[in-house]
């Protein structure tokens, strides 16, 4: 086998506010794998100041990883623990390398363009009169259920925005999923979830920061609405470690982003565990390329979980890859027929 790679970075069409500042570009890696006359190409995905593999070293280690590619087909799971979204591209690539076609990795109905998934609509961070317009976009194009970040701007701001959109729209019209990306304190937080309650909320992701285990367990048990973990999940790599996690906090959800947790490997070891506890799951993609979204989407398919994907639409970017993926309202779609432009093309490395 031979496998090559080549870096892009992603341009935002519009700066996107974040809990950890706003974002302008995010770099992805795009690795190929070739064996005789098939070939198949993953996407290595990384969020500045969150994925583990936000680090120095990491091209060097792709490239070490390329120029090794037949010692990492057998356990690259287990050899690069430290690299979840390396290895999520790896598993893609290889996915891909032994599939009839390298971009179908997972045939079903979605990839035939018969089904499709649904999504929630992402409010991106803003001031609230942007915020509001984005709404209103969202809610224009048919959207049931928004997902909006709180914890950046004044919270009575934010509370609001809740409040405006529930004088319009009840909890069986639009549902409404929160994330607060670790925002509130812990002294603070049952607080602002009691007042957040009164809208109507699905759920909140992450309401205090990731490793206060005692702390988010006893607001799971307390808590006046569901709760989400989501970076709790990051860096949690041991199958054993994962089940005393879980064990530990007994959250309501648990949120999986491949590119962060690992890959479909790692995400399908969070399902088991959390559908042993009674724990419900969604998937969410990270800011990835078409690539990496198109994995997910994939994937998550077949999963036939009745919980709307927190699936990206790959609009966020100026620059992304053409794919078959599309929006229709709020399902996520596929077009069978289309030919996808080779990645590795945009840098002259095909």
């Amino acid at each position: 086998m031979k496998a090559s790679f080549v870096k892009h970075i992603l341009e935002f069409n519009q700066p996107g506010g974040t809990s950890r500042g706003t974002l302008y570009t995010k770099p992805s890696w795009f690795i190929r794998i070739d064996d005789k006359d098939r070939s198949g190409i993953g996407e290595c995905s990384i969020i500045p100041k969150l994925s583990i593999d936000d680090r120095s070293d990491l091209e060097e280690k792709i490239e070490e990883v390329c120029n090794n590619i037949d010692a990492y087909q057998e356990n690259f799971h287990e050899k690069l623990v430290d690299f979840p979204a390396l290895r999520f591209a790896l598993e893609t690539a290889f996915q891909g390398l032994h599939s009839e076609d390298p971009y179908r990795l997972f045939p079903s109905e979605f990839t035939e363009g018969k089904d499709a998934i649904v999504i929630n609509g992402l409010i991106w961070m803003g001031k609230a009169d942007e915020m509001l317009k984005r709404i209103e976009d969202k809610l224009s194009k048919g959207f049931s259920c928004l997902k909006l970040k709180v914890g950046a701007i004044n919270f009575e701001d934010e509370k609001q925005l809740l409040r405006l959109i529930r004088q319009r729209f009840s909890s069986d019209q639009l549902e409404l999923r929160v994330d607060a990306n670790g925002a509130f304190t812990k002294d603070e937080a049952l607080m602002k979830l009691e007042e957040l309650a009164q809208f109507n909320i699905h759920s909140i992701e992450q309401p205090i920061k990731a490793g206060q285990i005692n702390e988010m367990a006893q607001l799971c048990k307390i808590t006046p609405l569901p709760i989400a973990l989501d970076e709790e999940l990051i860096g949690v790599h041991a199958l054993n470690e994962k089940c005393e996690l879980i064990n530990a906090i007994q959250p309501q959800f648990i949120i999986l982003k491949p590119s962060l947790l690992g890959g479909w490997k790692a995400s399908d070891e969070w399902i088991q565990i959390a559908e042993q506890n009674n724990v419900a799951w969604w998937a969410t993609s990270a800011l990835e390329s078409n690539i990496g979204l198109n994995a997910i989407a994939q994937w998550v398919y077949l999963k036939k979980s009745e919980l709307r994907q927190g699936l990206g639409t790959g609009q966020v970017f100026s620059n992304n890859i053409d794919s078959p993926l599309y929006l229709q309202g709020e399902q996520l779609c596929y077009n069978p027929d289309f030919q996808w432009q080779n990645p590795l093309e945009l840098s002259g490395h095909a």
